[in-house]
């Protein structure tokens, strides 16, 4: 809708005249009322000049009503244009901000038919897209809300749950141990009991011969009180006797009852500190939006970290077999996606697999020449590069789950390194490259591209030249973007990307890893010898799972000769 403000026209009010604007000319940047909208129309000056209701000029933004066709610094009309500077200009520019400017273009040509031009189409459809993606992002997280609520309320279901069968389990040991103790205690009280009634049977049977003594002695002859005698002294020994077995045995011993509290149980009271942890799983985001127009263009919900946030965490060391071991060289380790591990062992000669635990799993082929280097294809399938002695150069294709190579490549230049996006397959070497089309098996030589390591990301080419200590960038055709050099670089060999084009470098002559951001402007040390990295030649990321693997010299002096494994790594943003 217009707007409520009243607007007047810019000549009657420049004699303070306050006259309502009806119309705005685009071109002398000046709202007219009708008295001076005529003499306008009319003037050979600015009788062609485009006009819009004074209601319309209303609906613009207002910083497009701040733009203005006149130029600030100089008062006089745009009419040029300078590709340099991305900006329009008035003829006095020339002389003043653009003297070495050579694009000046007239801006006519720019403007004619620019709202029916290509860019303004694009944007538009940027901003819908934009909308689009911001409402689906709003969506899912909103679903995602919900979601949270349920597995709150799962949570706290299975924490009672936990909590009932802890009752019912400590409720069923209570009444165990009480029945327990019931059982002993009635035992103890029975034999008690038993021992008192024969101790009271005893009692009455000396309460007897006192009585039968003391009339002995009253009335009782001599003859009788001495045979008498006899007979009681019997009895009494006997019950002396039965006293002392009772002394001698355990009879008399006390005997308490008490309950000792298993040591688990007590524990808990001691060792358990909560009911349980609440953590929050953090895995990639299942929401899908479209792609801006340009290659740089990244996801909205994604945000690339900084260098400095990287930090990587040991995880384990592939255990290589003894048959493999002695003076083994990795020259290839490749992370697969299913989180096994494969390496390729130059000296030996063969592709080893090894479990996502770091067991190793079995010997996946050997190859009758030396292997160079090697990367993942998609499908269970490898490219391995090789190095004759005689210069044959070339390629093979290898089934990592048939066991067997499927295809050969032939090459006319070295064979230093190779990577794959699972479309095309690029050799290295440090005069030129070759990129090789998947589907059809075409080659295109890219004579620009001369480095000795490489990777792919995004349909770019990433490669490393060891001895001037670079990294470079390259378009899919071979077109050279930016190099990067620092001093944390020394002899850079393998290289990999992870999901968000940080580039992560083996830097051999100082034994570190240095992870470079995407624009090829910072670095940093992320692993180096004091972390055990020692001599590194290889290494590869599982961008999905940001698992990463790097070779390393395990022996024990460096004046011995090499024996390589390599070291899983979890890559994580702090």
């Amino acid at each position: 809708m217009a707007s409520s403000a009243k607007r007047f026209c810019t000549i009657c009010d420049d004699d303070a005249i306050s006259n309502e604007a009806v119309t705005w000319c685009t071109e002398c940047d000046v709202l007219l009322c009708s008295a001076c909208e005529k003499p306008h129309r009319k003037s050979r000056l600015s009788k062609n000049h485009k006009t819009m209701l004074a209601d319309y000029y209303a609906e613009l933004p207002p910083f497009i009503q701040e733009i203005s066709s006149q130029c600030k610094d100089h008062d006089t009309k745009f009419e040029l244009y300078c590709s340099f500077h991305d900006c329009p200009c008035c003829v006095n520019c020339i002389t003043d901000k653009h003297q070495q400017c050579q694009e000046m273009k007239p801006l006519s040509d720019i403007l004619s038919n620019f709202k029916s031009s290509a860019s303004v189409h694009h944007l538009q459809k940027d901003l819908e897209d934009l909308k689009e993606n911001l409402y689906e992002a709003i969506k899912y997280l909103e679903t995602r809300i919900s979601i949270n609520n349920i597995q709150k309320k799962n949570a706290i279901e299975e924490i009672r749950n936990m909590r009932k069968s802890i009752d019912d389990y400590l409720n069923k040991l209570e009444q165990k141990t009480i029945s327990a103790l019931e059982s002993t205690h009635a035992n103890l009280k029975s034999n008690k009991s038993t021992l008192i009634q024969q101790m009271e049977q005893r009692a009455c049977q000396i309460e007897q011969c006192q009585n039968e003594f003391s009339k002995m002695i009253q009335y009782a002859t001599e003859l009788q009180m001495y045979i008498g005698l006899r007979e009681i002294e019997k009895t009494t020994s006997q019950i002396a006797k039965y006293i002392d077995d009772l002394k001698k045995g355990d009879h008399l011993y006390d005997k308490d009852v008490e309950v000792r509290i298993s040591s688990p149980l007590q524990s808990i009271l001691q060792g358990v500190k909560s009911f349980g942890d609440i953590n929050i799983i953090t895995r990639p985001s299942t929401l899908r939006v479209k792609t801006r127009r340009n290659d740089q263009a990244q996801h909205l919900l994604l945000n690339i970290p900084d260098v400095e946030q990287i930090k990587p965490s040991f995880l384990k060391i592939l255990t290589i077999p003894d048959l493999y071991e002695e003076c083994s060289f990795v020259g290839a380790c490749l992370v697969l996606p299913d989180s096994n591990f494969l390496i390729l062992s130059v000296h030996s000669r063969k592709l080893l697999l090894f479990s996502n635990d770091g067991i190793f799993m079995n010997e996946v082929i050997t190859f009758t020449k030396n292997p160079s280097n090697a990367c993942f294809i998609q499908n269970d399938k490898v490219a391995v590069t090789f190095q004759t002695l005689n210069f044959a150069m070339f390629t093979e294709l290898v089934d990592i789950k048939k066991k067997k190579i499927i295809k050969t490549i032939k090459l006319s230049h070295d064979c230093c390194g190779v990577a794959s996006d699972g479309k095309i397959l690029v050799i290295s070497s440090k005069n030129k490259s070759t990129k090789v089309n998947l589907s059809d098996m075409s080659l295109t030589i890219l004579g620009g591209v001369r480095v000795g390591h490489i990777s792919l990301f995004k349909e770019k080419i990433y490669g490393t030249i060891d001895t001037e200590n670079k990294l470079c960038c390259y378009t899919s055709t071979g077109e050279h973007i930016w190099t990067f050099q620092h001093h944390d670089i020394a002899e850079p060999l393998g290289l990999t990307l992870d999901k968000h084009g940080l580039v992560y470098i083996v830097s051999n002559h100082n034994s570190s890893i240095v992870v470079v951001s995407p624009d090829g402007k910072t670095c940093k040390t992320i692993l180096s010898k004091t972390d055990g990295v020692k001599s590194p030649y290889a290494i590869d990321i599982n961008r999905e799972k940001g698992l990463m693997i790097v070779s390393s010299d395990i022996s024990g002096d460096f004046d011995v000769e090499t024996s390589d494994s390599a070291c899983i790594y979890e890559i994580q943003i702090v």
